[in-house]
């Protein structure tokens, strides 16, 4: 191991030595000749790096974002534009979680309004007229009113019902 020079400070040319022997020791590694004295020098130069004074830290500061389209035309019927990358979506919540946001962290950074669509309108509508045709969100046919008994529903609501059956069980 590197011994302190007579200052009592590490000699930071016998660590650089000692790291890179470590490397080339490793049955995982074959470099090319080349590459050696690359390594032992920037392992030189980031170990003296570590021995000075630490920087003061930075102040953050508020980061600006800069939508990549205007926010007026990201929003189109048939898609929206992402402010992000400037490229079209029909739904933006999975493009935004490949950046590592939400929808709320998305509308909060550029400033949009709560109101801000994350799925294009007509998207949406196409989306909706499926829900609807396979029934999603409708009552059973057979309700049951205040006294228990079931009420009868009426014979064209029923064969409209299932006349989208496919005859499967």
């Amino acid at each position: 191991m590197a011994e302190n020079n007579s200052e009592g400070a590490p000699n930071f040319i016998e660590l650089a030595g000692d790291i890179t022997i470590a490397w080339l020791q490793n049955p995982n590694v074959n470099p090319a000749a080349e590459d050696v004295p690359a390594f032992l020098k920037s392992m030189h130069l980031a170990i003296a790096g570590l021995d000075e004074a630490p920087a003061a830290e930075p102040v953050s500061e508020v980061v600006a974002y800069e939508p990549a389209v205007p926010v007026r035309s990201s929003i189109k019927p048939d898609y929206l534009v992402s402010l992000i990358d400037g490229r079209k979506y029909k739904t933006l919540k999975r493009h935004l979680a490949t950046h590592g946001l939400t929808p709320d962290t998305y509308r909060a950074r550029y400033g949009l309004k709560l109101d801000y669509p994350m799925v294009a309108a007509n998207f949406a509508a196409l989306r909706r007229g499926i829900a609807e045709k396979i029934g999603l969100g409708r009552k059973s046919l057979a309700r049951p009113d205040a006294a228990g008994e079931a009420i009868a529903v009426p014979a064209e609501t029923q064969e409209a019902a299932y006349a989208s059956d496919s005859g499967r069980p």
